[in-house]
């Protein structure tokens, strides 16, 4: 594996300041094409306690992976108030299986305060301000602690994630942003899922291809994330934008 600068626990009383767009995206094309398996389990050594993993509890697939790799690794589940009962209960059910520090995540305003202060169903009237104010600002928050997270997009979801890299700079919260499974295929996923018994939200048996808050998801239409704002254009909630 590459040899870069490791987080040490002398590290955790400060920021991270040696990590670089350039020096990221490096790392991403010296990575390209190894197994997820060597690139999360490289993360983990090099960022140490300062690395935190994102799961939107479709799958857990990831959530397995590192797991595996490190028992106890703290796992970010942002809980907008708007999700399915078969999401929220499939985080409970993650949390009892795997060996994971589960931090659910919750916006500033719960739902009611919402409505009360932008009016019901904002969702519908300005998807992007519900969407900024239940999932993105509250994920800034949640990384503060940490150098890097790791997410599950893969290039092969939508045109906006063609280009992830394996390893890239999140500029926007001065964060580096593991991505173990960019390059892998729907095939690739379910031959993991398969292989290692991985724990499912019960809507992809469905016809729900990607699983978000239940007001703005529907059962997939025409291609990958085709159900997340089913005709309004919408196609990314902000996280990894």
């Amino acid at each position: 594996m590459p040899d870069h600068p490791r987080t040490t626990d002398d590290d955790l009383v400060g920021p991270m300041t040696w990590w670089d767009k350039e020096l990221a995206e490096q790392v991403g094309r010296d990575f390209d094409g190894a197994p997820a398996e060597g690139v999360l389990e490289w993360a983990l050594d090099r960022f140490a306690r300062r690395i935190v993993l994102t799961c939107s509890m479709a799958d857990a697939v990831l959530v397995d992976m590192a797991s595996r790799l490190r028992p106890g690794v703290p796992v970010v589940f942002l809980d907008t108030g708007y999700h399915f009962a078969e999401t929220v209960g499939t985080a409970a059910a993650m949390e009892t299986r795997y060996p994971i520090t589960l931090l659910r995540v919750t916006p500033r305003l719960s739902v009611p305060e919402q409505d009360a202060r932008y009016g019901p169903r904002l969702h519908e009237r300005d998807p992007d301000r519900c969407c900024a104010m239940r999932k993105v600002t509250p994920l800034i928050e949640a990384l503060a602690p940490y150098d890097a997270w790791v997410s599950g997009i893969r290039r092969g979801e939508t045109a906006a994630r063609s280009g992830a890299g394996v390893v890239e700079y999140d500029e926007r919260r001065g964060k580096v942003k593991i991505n173990p499974i960019a390059s892998w295929s729907d095939a690739d996923v379910e031959s993991y899922i398969a292989e290692h018994n991985v724990l499912l939200n019960p809507l992809l048996a469905e016809g729900y291809d990607s699983v978000g808050c239940a007001p703005c998801t529907l059962p997939a239409l025409a291609g990958a994330r085709s159900g997340r704002w089913a005709g309004t254009g919408k196609t990314e909630c902000g996280l990894h934008g």
